[in-house]
């Protein structure tokens, strides 16, 4: 089985998405599953410099909810499972393009590493993963050669790739993240509890015809 994660960078509930499906691929005892984290932008808009994190949230909730509301959901679903988030420290919301060339970037091997790096130095040391510097010292936590990566992100490298897989997204109909698509075929939107995330595998095998299931 097969699951395309899109999510974005500085999404707290993506975050905790792929910390539920790591908890219930734990319990798996199905097939083997392989997992791919695609790309998405929540504001491709977010100049390459960034924006003033609080501004920016008390503006994109303005007449809904606090900042401080928003916060307190994903705070208290990453306590039950023991995930850090620490909003008063951050003070920068990014443009996620770099971040997701990083990832582009690393081996298979290193990428999941890499991935929750990029979590961690943003939501638990409110780090500006818009920035190069900030970007290498993570890949070079994860095993990788810094100043290699610190240059193909000062270029263009894997560019292109994550704008076509972006592109690809939206051609999908992707409007929100975290998305779950198991085997190209189901859909799962939301952070779901791992419990629910297990159901739908099994549901994956269960609804395949003997033709596709093999024998």
């Amino acid at each position: 089985m097969h699951i395309d994660i899109y999510h974005d960078t500085v999404c707290p509930w993506c975050r905790l998405g792929w910390e539920h499906l790591k908890l219930a691929l734990a319990r798996w005892q199905g097939e083997p599953v392989t997992v791919r984290h695609r790309p998405f932008f929540l504001n491709p808009d977010v100049p390459p410099e960034g924006y003033d994190f609080l501004p920016y949230m008390r503006q994109k909730f303005a007449g809904r909810m606090t900042p401080e509301m928003a916060f307190a959901g994903p705070t208290e679903a990453g306590k039950r499972i023991g995930v850090t988030y620490r909003f008063d420290l951050i003070t920068k919301m990014p443009n996620t393009l770099l971040s997701h060339r990083l990832i582009e970037l690393s081996p298979e091997a290193q990428r999941e590493r890499v991935i929750e790096g990029i979590y961690a130095a943003y939501f638990e040391h409110g780090q500006d993963i818009g920035q190069i510097d900030v970007l290498a010292n993570i890949a070079a936590e994860a095993g990788l050669d810094r100043e290699a990566i610190a240059a193909a992100l000062a270029g263009k490298d894997a560019e292109a790739e994550v704008l076509a897989q972006v592109r690809q997204a939206q051609q999908l109909g992707v409007q929100g993240v975290p998305l779950f698509v198991l085997d190209n075929l189901y859909a799962i939107s939301g952070a779901h509890p791992p419990e629910t995330l297990l159901n739908a595998l099994r549901q994956v095998v269960e609804n395949r015809s003997p033709a596709t299931s093999g024998t």
